[in-house]
């Protein structure tokens, strides 16, 4: 396993598929390097490759809110990243050679920040994390225990745009990552 100078230089310097060519920046992750609470997105959209930071467009603003609501920072008490670290053009789903570059550079982010929790934002994450007959719309908002990690996974934030009926079900499940939270913190 690498450090997080080394995982972010091998991430800078990636040219494993065709994204690193279309980037203007890496997205590598950003929050707290020991947080308990990991979330994984998909791929960074055109806000995110402009800054060079994950979920801080339209969807990871409404993302930020809520869970700002729900008294989560990132600063401390979240790492927020995606299975990919480059844009897709458009904004499409990654591809899945693209994805499967990447995988590796999420394990090791996941082994450097050892999360308890690590919350699947959309399909994408869900299939590559969780795996991949799995479905959202079936079996988000259930807990999966495996390998010493509680997962769950939820809508993207970016569904919520296109699908309002979305977000009571969205609610629904970040009020229960933070009870799980607070329950492996010990404030039942």
């Amino acid at each position: 396993m690498e450090g997080w100078k080394e995982l972010y230089n091998q991430c800078y310097s990636c040219n494993k598929c065709g994204l690193a060519q279309m980037r203007k920046n890496m997205v590598f992750g950003e929050g707290n390097l020991k947080a308990d609470i990991m979330f994984i997105g998909e791929a960074p959209g055109a806000d995110e490759d402009e800054q060079g930071k994950p979920f801080v467009g339209k969807a990871g603003q409404l993302l930020t809110k809520a869970l700002t609501a729900l008294d989560l920072y990132r600063d401390k008490d979240y790492y927020i990243c995606n299975i990919c670290k480059c844009r897709p053009e458009n904004n499409r789903t990654p591809l899945e050679e693209e994805a499967l570059s990447c995988l590796p550079y999420l394990r090791n982010q996941v082994a450097l920040v050892r999360p308890k929790i690590i919350v699947c934002l959309g399909a994408t994450a869900l299939k590559y994390v969780m795996g991949e007959n799995l479905k959202i719309t079936k079996d988000r908002g259930r807990w999966i225990e495996r390998k010493g990690y509680y997962l769950i996974a939820t809508f993207h934030p970016a569904a919520l745009f296109r699908d309002e009926s979305k977000k009571q079900l969205f609610w629904q499940d970040l009020k229960s990552i933070k009870e799980k939270y607070d329950e492996i913190r010990g404030e039942k």
